[in-house]
């Protein structure tokens, strides 16, 4: 941990405060963590992705221990399966019992740490807790008139260290502890010089009557769902995303598990399978009742279809943005594209209410829209020039703990980019394809028309 700790403060001249903890561990006593704390961004000139890409190279080249650099998540997310880690790829093993479990986590493992999607993977059921298994041979200590309970009972009284009582000398209470000293009870061989007293009040040796076996076994058991459960963690290497994360798991399970296997998952991975799935519901829900607003609105089910042409607009300028800026499809982006979806559906209604006003009035439907879409020209390009400069900051990640919304961000300002500008040219042409003409008496509209032309030169 000494060594850790040097190295913390020698290659991360940004840290404000470094604290180490190594004990407290539910996976053993030979587990620790080091707690970075940066200065504020506007006091260091890395970022904390690139702190943590150039502390991951460091630590690789220590020997004493296997050591791995996380970033606590930006959403704060509940465990599952036993255990918590702050990796954000967690894959829950599911196994019919514990030995069956216990021989296929080593491939399991394996695997994922030659995957070049990962760049660190832990496990929460850690076999490194030692432990002393007694045998009693029964038939000999039935001869030589020992009772099991006999043995177990001088084990505990000489091991266990237990209270058995209190006595006052001097006026002060001390208890009575009994237990061999940490001379006779220190090594394996202690527990064979043992004695214990038959019905024929002798004293037999315990090495006569047990076997010790040393085996190492984990400290703690985990559940999930009534199965006997695994937990494994993975941080992600440079370039890949969560998805990427759990496609790369699933492959690993294809190759190591058999049916009698079950995984799920959980932590960061389990709230964006979950959130993922619940986006898709709720961008399809937003633009159903985008649409069945409009439908109300205009009294027709055609122009709010005509409206809705801009979405697909909006969602393919966001996703040429995060591609351009090497930005990843996230629970931040993904709000962003539902964002979209209010913001760049008034440019259509603004050019179609005033296409269907203009064709009122007699105009055909080629002239009305082309008129409704000069005169909207300004509206359109101010409302969407105020909305790009309002979200501006949050695209260029200005402020502290910004970076992790700069994907929404990007995907808001190049969405309303590239649809506010084909706004003008889609929508009229989706117009005139499936708008109808609006009928009545020649004399009016000529009358109209003249009247249009006089304002527009007016």
């Amino acid at each position: 941990m000494d060594v850790l700790i040097d190295l913390v403060r020698r290659e991360v001249p940004e840290a404000e405060a470094v604290l180490a903890n190594t004990s407290g561990f539910a996976s053993g006593t030979n587990s620790g963590s080091t707690t970075i704390t940066l200065h504020s961004p506007d006091k260091r000139d890395r970022t904390q992705q690139q702190i943590a890409e150039a502390l991951s190279a460091s630590v690789r080249n220590l020997n004493d221990a296997r050591t791995f650099v996380t970033q606590e998540q930006t959403i704060s997310v509940g465990g599952g399966g036993g255990g918590r880690s702050a990796l954000p790829v967690q894959y829950v093993i599911q196994a019919p019992d514990f030995p069956k479990l216990r021989a296929v986590l080593p491939q399991f493992l394996e695997a994922a740490n030659n995957h070049p999607t990962f760049n660190a993977t832990d496990l929460n059921l850690k076999f490194n807790k030692p432990e002393l298994v007694i045998s009693i041979d029964r038939e000999r200590a039935r001869t030589l008139g020992v009772s099991v309970s006999d043995i177990a009972q001088t084990l505990q009284l000489t091991l266990s260290g237990s209270r058995y009582g209190y006595f006052i000398k001097d006026g002060k209470q001390y208890q009575i502890i009994c237990q061999l000293t940490r001379a006779n009870r220190d090594e394996t061989l202690d527990l064979k010089s043992i004695f214990v007293r038959n019905r024929r009040n002798e004293l037999i040796q315990l090495d006569n009557l047990i076997t010790v076996a040393e085996q190492s076994n984990p400290p703690q058991l985990f559940r999930f769902n009534r199965y006997v459960a695994a937990t494994v963690s993975a941080g992600l290497a440079p370039g890949y995303t969560l998805g990427d994360g759990i496609k790369a798991m699933d492959e690993i399970k294809a190759q190591v598990l058999d049916e009698s296997f079950s995984t799920t998952l959980s932590g960061a991975a389990r709230d964006f399978s979950e959130s993922a799935s619940s986006l898709v519901f709720v961008f399809i829900l937003a633009l159903v009742l985008t649409y069945l607003i409009l439908a109300a609105q205009f009294e027709s089910f055609r122009d709010p279809l005509i409206i809705m042409f801009t979405v697909p607009l909006a969602v393919a300028g966001a996703l040429l943005s995060l591609w351009y800026f090497n930005q990843t499809i996230n629970l931040f982006s993904q709000i962003g594209m539902i964002m979209l979806i209010g913001l760049v559906t008034k440019n259509g209604i603004l050019i179609v209410e005033f296409a269907n006003q203009r064709k009122a009035t007699g105009l055909s439907v080629s002239e009305a829209v082309q008129s409704a879409a000069i005169a909207r020209f300004r509206p359109i390009l101010m409302t969407s020039l105020s909305t790009i400069l309002g979200i501006l900051p949050i695209a260029l990640g200005l402020g502290a703990g910004s970076e992790s919304r700069v994907s929404m961000g990007i995907a808001v300002v190049g969405g309303m980019i590239l649809a506010s500008g084909l706004t003008l040219y889609v929508i009229p042409a989706i117009y005139s394809y499936f708008s109808k003409e609006f009928h009545q008496p020649r004399a009016k509209t000529a009358v109209r028309k003249k009247e249009l032309v006089e304002a527009e030169v007016g």
